[in-house]
């Protein structure tokens, strides 16, 4: 919230890039508020979370857009800083704000209906036989569909892209020390998109890479509820706060972590505490 409000109250932040930060910030939002909903509904009736019920297909279905949107926010950050660097430089394209609120729109009308699909009919209310363990009422075979593919899309993507801008980065600096020329500010900026992408791999690998894991054994899994009880279950919960982690640490690694929101979140707190007291005056 507090990287929504400072990015929509300074104007000078509406680039391109801070709004694809913020929309990061809301899929968060939206992420760890569907978890709350599932913590809540598991206080009030922990059955339906374990043997299933047509109460837990909103929120398992609220939690599974806003988890693909957080995956397409990030996949998406990364294409736009690669093609910050590679493009932008070479050509006269520019990502423009009109670019970034196409693909946030494309990012959750994608979330929305792939996540939403359960409720259109895609469950196993009514068919035992191939329901999840894990995530009741579920099918098996939507959860394949839905984990297989946007895996490899958040590993491959930004792999391919943050690789391509350190090369890119690289190779610029050389031919700039190569002339004789200044190369601090490549170093600097090799060094940061260096740090951060290993921060980005290693957030999104301990954070999604259990709850693959969980999806492949209940693909593989044929025994009952009562007999992968307590264990499995305690698993499948580790693996929603690990999530949970994911969106508290994507504030940190992508906006928090950015001196000028700093900056900004100083002045605003600087101009609050004047208006504070020029009202006692």
């Amino acid at each position: 919230c507090t990287v929504i409000f400072t990015r929509l109250a300074t104007k000078d932040l509406h680039k391109p890039i801070s709004i694809l930060f913020c929309n990061l910030a809301v899929s968060d939002l939206f992420t760890s508020f569907s978890g709350f909903w599932i913590s809540a509904v598991f206080i009030t009736n922990p059955d339906i979370t374990i043997f299933g019920s047509k109460d837990m297909l909103a929120p398992y279905a609220l939690y599974t857009t806003s988890i693909l949107s957080t995956i397409y926010n990030l996949v998406s950050i990364g294409v736009e800083r690669y093609l910050a660097v590679a493009k932008s430089m070479r050509t006269r394209f520019r990502v423009a704000r009109n670019h970034s609120i196409a693909v946030v729109f494309i990012n959750w009308v994608l979330a929305f209906f792939l996540g939403c699909l359960p409720l259109m009919g895609w469950n196993c209310l009514h068919a035992e036989e191939s329901v999840s363990v894990l995530y009741s009422p579920f099918c098996v075979n939507y959860l394949i569909f839905i984990a297989i593919p946007n895996f490899v899309v958040a590993f491959i993507i930004p792999l391919f892209t943050y690789l391509r801008i350190i090369i890119i980065l690289r190779r610029r600096k050389l031919r700039m020390k190569a002339c004789g020329q200044a190369t601090g500010t490549y170093k600097s900026a090799e060094t940061q998109v260096a740090r951060t992408s290993i921060f980005i791999w290693l957030l999104a690998l301990i954070s999604y890479a259990p709850f693959f894991a969980g999806v492949l054994f209940d693909a593989t899994n044929h025994q009952c509820h009562i007999d992968l009880y307590p264990g499995v279950y305690i698993f499948r919960n580790c693996t929603a706060v690990l999530i949970t982690i994911n969106c508290l640490g994507n504030p940190l690694i992508y906006t928090l972590k950015l001196k000028t929101l700093g900056a900004k979140l100083k002045a605003l707190k600087c101009l609050s505490i004047g208006r504070v007291r020029a009202c006692a005056i």
